[in-house]
């Protein structure tokens, strides 16, 4: 290269920076004294928009000087021939090797002339011709040298046509399929003009012998400048003469053109050059790897023996294609892609076009193994073109649109940069520059057709751009390549991928749907017409099937998934996070195969969907942000309605997403009941705080201050998803009102609270109960705090007290709520404990209950609620020790039955083994009512006895498909039983 010095300012407008560059553009005739010749302003402003203006210069004067007499034509040429200019400046400004072929062979700056160049469909005569002389086929030396020029002229063409927008930017871009297309035709007829020599030399022809396949990226027609071409020889009757014809072909084409690579042919280097159809049969059959068929999928028939060729593709067709059926097919070839990252070294690895993180080669293996997963049954994914299945994968729903198109553009941009990397020296190469490489990175962004912008020079330019593509493909690669959901598709038969009718209904039969043919129908409503949707359902299908086959009611969640999936058919992400996440798939079809609620509220619900994937997303919210958040939502709203209707929703929301937690089996069940106690907390202060509002602009002015008093599960949080909100108003005047404006605000309030929440729902009900109120339902629905005083301090019972237990503040005014509270204290904690008169008349109602509220049909031993050992057996129990000593052990004085039986083991006042088997009753009775509600969809005390309701409760509980659902009722019932016996010793004789 010429020597650099610090340019004369009017030359180094045009980018030139050598210092004889001037006298170089006198030489040519482009620069006068008085600067650039008016003639050359054309010429010059190309020259200035080459990736490299002074090593175009350079080369223009070299071929000035190498063929003077066709100097001035090439010159008027280039001042009025547009197309030719820019092809022969983006040569010279680039490739030092093609512009030192066109130095050394005057004359071939012609073949850039013509408006069309030479047809890819010409290559093979035009190489062939080459090859001859007199109508014989040329040998030696000699042909190599004809086949090796005419290449090299033929690749000419194909890089001046590839370069040529990077310096007259309004000529049409090849695309990148164009370029390696004519790139794989020029290779194809390489091979075949080489055979021609083969065949001289060896005196023996091809046909009925040998057959060339393609492998590789010949095979999938997207080959480098620079490459080796990765073959594989099929032979006929004669393996020796065939293995002569390749090894002459592996020479001839090898001198002249480009290494051949056979190295992925059966056993690699270690094995027969040429094998015949039965042996490769016989290899596939019994020794080859995962990684073979993946390789085999680019294989392609393209010179040789056309009928031999084409026996070779029938025969490893289906071998290819059901390559994903093979055991641990997707762990193989995933293990074999972090193999080959392994091998780069850590040096270059961040630079490594290839074979890096987020390299071409991240983009092939994931295109490639979703294609061997799904092509199985999908035919238009069997493309060996890279970019033509990541396309196919895009419009068949198997990858994102948005994936695609982002996936297709970086792969595209760093072929682009692969091959100008290569096309400089003609070397083979996949290493981006080094960042303090300026000058190399400068060259290689302007053949890139990168220019300066935003005050940012190219070389910047370019290699943020190389890092902002590498990043995205290695995210894309991680999500596509990775995605659990291949391996589960993969281990699905392909007969079962098919989903024909007769044989789909078979197998449907087989898995344990109990209507195949009511599936069918599902099946069907869900696949039909050629939309994304429908195609994506065909992927995700097979495999919901067999999830839901391993769930207690396949039908009933195959039912399920239709109607969530036909209510979210308008929902943009819906299908998409089935397709890309594989973990909301399988929870999806374990929940939907279990409960009957979920389906309801998930069709209100949808966005829930998305945090089935995330185990913190689901079950690890913090109570206090949910109840934040959704008091902030409500408070927004101007009415009573709005208000109660965006309360509403969140609260769906929340319900769905503690319910799916739950049983999935990924919170336990006092974090459920505090979650949705929480949440009906919430909903509470949002819709008394609206009503309030409401009544003051009714009527004016704020009459009273109001508070409400969580009693029974809602005041202990340990409200279930069917229980209602107990509750007590209490209310204080204000603003100078008297007691009676007070009651009649307050009332007014209260009615709107309990009508809004209790209007009809598809929800679960929101029930405001205010039956533990004095007098009960006789009583008014709303007292003042000195009337609630008056009224326990005269007429309080015994119940009323033990009901007071779990009195706590849940909404309205703070102080108020406190001062309530103060009040109920000696009651609910009497000084002295409970006299022996009150504690018979406890035992009293108790068995009164047990007598008048266990339903006549119900079965004592499982029913959670009134049922021996459930939860009235325990809580009754729990109650009435602290009425006894909650006056005297302060750890007592709780809402929780949880908190107040270790304040009893505490205390030493039951035994620790005693509070353990109430603890553990009382947590199963819960849970199990829980679960209960959510199986069937409706609130229910009664455990089911048989059939899949009791599966479905079983499975929930952590007992498996293969597990009798009956051992779940034994160990309730144990459990319950030991419970009961120490709950009638405590309660009863103690």
């Amino acid at each position: 290269m010429a020597e650099r010095d610090r340019p004369a300012a009017s030359v180094a407008r045009y980018g030139f920076t050598d210092r004889r560059a001037q006298d170089m553009l006198r030489a040519v005739g482009w620069w006068t004294d008085d600067g650039p010749s008016d003639t050359a302003a054309d010429v010059l402003g190309a020259l200035a928009r080459t990736p490299d203006p002074d090593l175009a210069l350079h080369s223009v004067d070299r071929l000035r000087t190498v063929d003077e007499e066709s100097w001035q034509e090439i010159n008027d040429t280039l001042r009025t021939n547009t197309a030719f200019r820019a092809r022969l400046l983006g040569v010279l400004g680039y490739s030092t090797v093609l512009g030192d072929l066109l130095a050394s062979r005057p004359g071939q700056w012609r073949r850039l002339v013509p408006a069309s160049l030479t047809a890819t469909r010409d290559y093979e005569s035009r190489l062939a011709e080459a090859v001859s002389s007199e109508g014989d086929v040329l040998t030696g030396p000699t042909a190599v040298r004809s086949l090796r020029m005419a290449y090299r002229e033929l690749l000419l063409e194909i890089a001046a046509e590839d370069l040529a927008h990077v310096v007259e930017s309004e000529l049409p871009r090849p695309s990148l399929t164009d370029v390696t297309r004519a790139l794989t035709e020029l290779a194809e007829a390489a091979l075949r003009a080489g055979l021609l020599i083969a065949q001289r030399e060896v005196g023996h022809s091809a046909d009925g012998t040998l057959a060339i396949i393609a492998m590789g990226k010949c095979g999938a027609r997207e080959l480098n400048y620079v490459s080796d071409v990765d073959v594989v020889f099929v032979g006929g009757d004669d393996i020796p003469v065939a293995t002569r014809l390749a090894t002459a072909l592996m020479r001839i084409v090898g001198q002249s053109c480009f290494e051949l690579d056979a190295a992925l042919r059966p056993e690699g280097k270690a094995g027969a050059l040429v094998r015949s159809l039965d042996s490769y049969e016989s290899y596939y059959t019994r020794w080859a790897r995962t990684w073979e068929f993946q390789a085999l999928l680019k294989a392609r028939p393209v010179a040789g023996d056309a009928e031999l060729g084409q026996r070779y593709a029938e025969l490893i067709a289906p071998m290819v294609w059901s390559a994903a059926e093979r055991d641990d097919f997707v762990v193989d070839v995933q293990r074999m892609r972090r193999r080959v990252e392994r091998h780069v070294p850590v040096e270059i690895v961040d630079r490594e076009l290839k074979l890096g993180r987020g390299g071409l080669r991240d983009v092939e293996f994931a295109v490639q193994l979703l294609q061997l997963v799904h092509g199985r049954v999908d035919t238009t994914l069997r493309s060996p073109s890279t970019v033509d299945a990541l396309e196919a994968l895009g419009v068949g729903g198997y990858v994102g649109r948005v994936d695609a198109a982002e996936l297709r553009e970086s792969y595209e941009f760093l072929r682009t940069v692969e091959h100008r990397l290569q096309l400089r020296g003609l070397r083979r190469t996949h290493l981006f520059p080094e960042q303090d490489d300026v000058e190399r990175l400068r060259w290689l962004a302007r053949a890139c057709a990168i220019r300066p912008a935003k005050g940012k020079p190219e070389n910047e330019i370019l290699t943020s751009e190389f890092r902002r593509h590498v990043r995205r493909i290695r995210r894309l690669h991680e999500k596509l390549f990775y995605r659990p959901l291949l391996e589960a598709v993969s281990k699905v038969p392909t007969e079962a991928l098919r989903l024909t009718t007769e044989q789909a209904a078979s197998r449907l039969a087989a898995l344990g749907y109990l209507a195949p043919d009511g599936a069918l129908r599902h099946i069907q409503a869900l696949t039909s017409g050629v939309s994304r949707r429908a195609a994506i359902q065909k992927t995700l299908l097979p495999v919901l099937l067999d999830l839901l086959a391993d769930t207690p009611d396949a039908d009933g969640g195959l039912l399920a998934y239709r109607r969530v999936s036909e209510a979210l058919a308008d929902t943009p992400w819906y299908l998409r996070v089935l397709r890309d996440e594989a973990a909301v798939v399988e929870r999806l079809a374990t929940i939907l195969g279990m409960s009957r609620l979920v389906p309801d509220l998930l069709v209100r619900a949808p966005e829930v969907l998305r945090l089935l994937g995330n185990r913190e997303e689901l079950a690890g919210k913090s109570v206090e942000e949910v109840a934040r958040s959704l008091r902030i939502a409500s408070d927004r709203q101007s009415g009573l309605k709005a208000a109660v209707a965006t309360a509403r929703s969140l609260r769906r929301h929340e319900l769905l997403r503690v319910a799916c937690a739950d049983l999935l089996g990924l919170m336990d069940v006092n974090a459920v009941c505090v979650a949705l106690s929480s949440v009906w907390t919430a909903v509470l202060q949002v819709a008394l705080s609206a009503a309030i509002r409401q009544r003051t602009t009714d009527t004016g002015s704020e009459h009273a201050r109001i508070a409400v008093i969580g009693m029974g599960r809602l005041g202990g949080e340990e409200l279930g998803y069917g229980s209602d909100a107990d509750v007590l108003f209490v209310c204080e005047p204000v603003n100078g009102a008297t007691n009676e404006e007070a009651v009649k605000f307050a009332t007014a309030v209260a009615e709107a609270v309990r009508g809004t929440l209790g209007a009809p729902s598809q929800d679960p009900p929101l029930v405001v109960d205010t039956d533990l109120r004095p007098e009960g339902r006789s009583g008014p629905l709303v007292r003042t705090l000195d009337s609630y005083r008056a009224y326990y301090a005269r007429w309080g019972m015994a119940w009323e007290a033990q009901a007071l237990l779990r009195a706590r503040v849940v909404a309205g005014d703070d102080d108020l709520g406190a001062r309530f509270i103060d009040i109920v204290n000696p009651l609910r904690y009497p000084e002295g404990g409970l006299s022996t008169e009150k504690t018979r008349e406890i035992r009293r109602i108790k068995a009164r209950v047990e007598t008048e509220r266990l339903p006549r049909s119900a079965d004592p031993t499982t029913h959670t609620k009134f049922g021996r050992g459930g939860l009235a057996d325990v809580e009754w129990t729990v109650q009435l020790w602290q009425l006894w000593h909650a006056h005297e052990i302060a750890e007592l004085r709780t809402t929780s039955t949880l908190a107040a039986l270790r304040a009893l083991a505490n205390a030493e006042l039951v035994d620790s083994d005693d509070v353990d088997a109430l603890a553990r009753a009382w947590e199963l009775a819960t849970r199990a009512r829980n679960i209960t509600m959510l199986v069937k969809g409706k609130p229910s005390d009664q455990l089911p006895t048989s059939g899949r309701e009791l599966a479905a409760v079983a499975r929930a509980f952590g007992y498996s498909a293969d597990d009798d659902p009956g051992e779940f009722l034994d160990n309730y019932r144990r459990v319950t039983r030991r419970a009961h016996a120490v709950a009638q010793r405590l309660f009863y004789e103690s």
